[in-house]
Formats: structure tokens, sequence, C-alpha cells
């Protein structure tokens, strides 16, 4: 028997996730849904490009006066 045998070990956290999936088969499609909604947006590189060329550099101290 080989010491690189061994039995599986899964953690308390990946026995929770597949136990939530086990419960709730749609959970994955929901994630994917959930993430569409918030983070995979299309971008207008146009308008990007325009927004980056109109920003001004900060000044190393904001607080001092141009005097």
């Amino acid at each position: 028997m080989s010491i690189f045998q061994r039995d599986p070990y899964t953690s308390e956290a990946t026995q929770f996730i597949e136990s939530l999936k086990a419960k709730k088969p749609t959970l994955e499609k929901e994630q994917r849904e959930g993430r569409a909604l918030l983070w995979d947006k299309h971008v207008n590189r146009e308008i990007q490009a325009d927004l980056q060329a109109g920003c001004v550099a900060q000044k190393p101290y904001v607080y001092q006066t141009n005097a």
C-alpha cells in the first residue's frame, strides 16, 4: 500500500457547499444570473476612452492652494 493513496479528504466547507447544492439544485444557475446582473457588463470603449481622457491628475497634496 502506498502512502500517497489515502481516503479523499473533504473539508467542512466543501461538505457544506455540497449539501447546499444537493438541497437547492438551482443554486449555481442563480449564482450565474446574479453575477451577470452585477458584473458581466458590456463596456463601450469609446465612452470609456473619453472619460479617461477627461480626467485631471490629482495634486500631490490636495489641500494646498494655488497661491
